[in-house]
């Protein structure tokens, strides 16, 4: 592995570049981890809690948009006073409201906590994109946020299935969140040794609100930063339609058991996750925005077909398995490569440049898990219906992209990724 360096203000972390890699897919796994693992639980979590889909669906939004508020105010805080200090305080705090969950006496508690998790935890995430960000960039960049994608993929294999063990066993719902919070403590400890300051003071914006805000216009007005943050935010969106309606599709529409549901999903999963690895070879000899395109349009079709068969009655668990997975080979394709496409346009605010990216992700997530929700717990044309929207915004977004004005320092070309500066190997 690589580290770039474009400028002699421009340091490498102290750390070796393969501890420093899977310090940053730990801080990306725990929140995927956060958000699948209890996904085997709805059901039963409806019924303790005396509520329904839609309610139960409020404790993921609630933590989707903890983790778009959390990145918006930690992303650029990390520009002023450096990666360390908000990797530190919120990997710490989000173990604490973590164990919290485990406690919590009522819905609104946990929806509550559920918030405060997903801020403090969204540090990790958010960070972790700018610390890449800091070290490396081009084609290089690109790699490493596939490897960071491919490495956290592994969570939402993981997940159901500890979850839907967990669940099924003694431990039940609450028993997920003292998992999780052990998660969370490894993620904090990982990143107390692990993860250098890879932000010189010399590098760091100044100047309080006003140059957060000027900050935050500067990557708000480049057209092309915002293409590739709507193609990233709802390809997201397609799969956290997914996430939120999979326990209900997965168990109630195609009648599978707990344990069969677990696996199906991270089925799917790691499709994507193998998809994410491949793409980290394919950056090396195609132009990432062709990858791109081929995962976004990949995406929409598969989707799109799934709302037509499902509203023809025709479903059925081979061409709902099938369909997904396919799904999952575009998905694999598009995040890695629509991050750093997108953060890789405005390196001089990269803290920034993540948080927004991880803020419209979150948001969307959270205003969508109780959509899908809806139409209740025995159809899955609503979670068709966002999924396919999703997907066609985002290969709508791609046409702010074209004809991009030249990058700066070591950012995509048109079709690509730009040359780096400089290398060292």
């Amino acid at each position: 592995m690589s580290t770039l360096s474009a400028d002699s203000g421009r340091s490498a972390p102290q750390s070796p570049a393969a501890v420093l890699t899977a310090t940053l897919a730990l801080l990306s796994f725990v929140m995927p981890l956060a958000t699948d693992m209890y996904l085997p639980a709805f059901p039963r979590m409806a019924e303790e809690l005396g509520t329904d889909a839609s309610g139960v669906q409020l404790t993921l939004t609630s933590f989707l948009f903890g983790m778009a508020a959390g990145q918006l105010v930690l992303g650029p805080i990390s520009d002023r006073y450096g990666r360390r200090a908000p990797i530190l305080l919120g990997t710490a705090v989000c173990a604490a409201a973590t164990a919290l969950c485990a406690l919590a006496p009522n819905l609104g508690v946990l929806i509550a906590l559920r918030f405060v998790m997903g801020f403090s935890g969204g540090a990790g995430i958010v960070v972790g994109r700018a610390v890449i960000s800091d070290v490396a960039e081009g084609a290089v960049a690109a790699k490493l946020f596939g490897v960071l994608m491919a490495l956290g993929g592994v969570a939402p294999i993981v997940a159901p299935l500890a979850g839907g063990a967990v669940v099924s066993g003694a431990g039940g719902w609450r028993g997920v969140f003292w998992v999780l919070a052990g998660a969370s403590l490894l993620m904090f400890l990982a990143a107390l040794f692990f993860v250098p300051e890879s932000l010189p003071k010399e590098r760091r914006r100044v100047g309080g609100a006003r140059a957060t805000l000027d900050a935050a216009r500067s990557v708000l007005t480049d057209r092309v930063y915002v293409g590739y943050t709507l193609a990233f935010g709802f390809g997201c969106g397609a799969l956290f339609c997914y996430i939120a309606g999979s326990a209900f599709l997965l168990q109630n529409v195609l009648g599978f058991s707990v344990g069969e549901a677990s696996l199906a999903f991270s089925a799917g999963a790691l499709t994507a996750t193998l998809s994410s690895t491949a793409n980290t070879r394919l950056v090396g000899h195609y132009a990432p925005g062709l990858l791109l395109r081929v995962g976004l349009f990949t995406m929409l079709a598969t989707t799109t077909t799934a709302l037509v068969i499902t509203l023809a009655g025709g479903l059925n668990r081979v061409l709902a398995l099938g369909l997904i997975g396919v799904c999952f080979l575009g998905l694999g394709q598009t995040f890695g490569t629509a991050t750093a496409l997108a953060i890789a346009r405005v390196p001089h605010a990269a803290g920034t440049g993540s948080a927004v990216l991880g803020t419209l992700q979150s948001v969307l997530g959270a205003v969508l898990a109780p959509l899908v929700g809806l139409g209740g717990e025995e159809t899955a044309v609503p979670l068709f219906i966002g999924m396919a929207g999703c997907s066609l915004v985002a290969v709508l977004a791609l046409l702010l992209t074209r004809d991009s004005p030249a990058p700066t320092r070591g950012g995509p070309s048109p079709d690509g990724l730009g040359t780096p500066a400089s290398a060292t190997t």
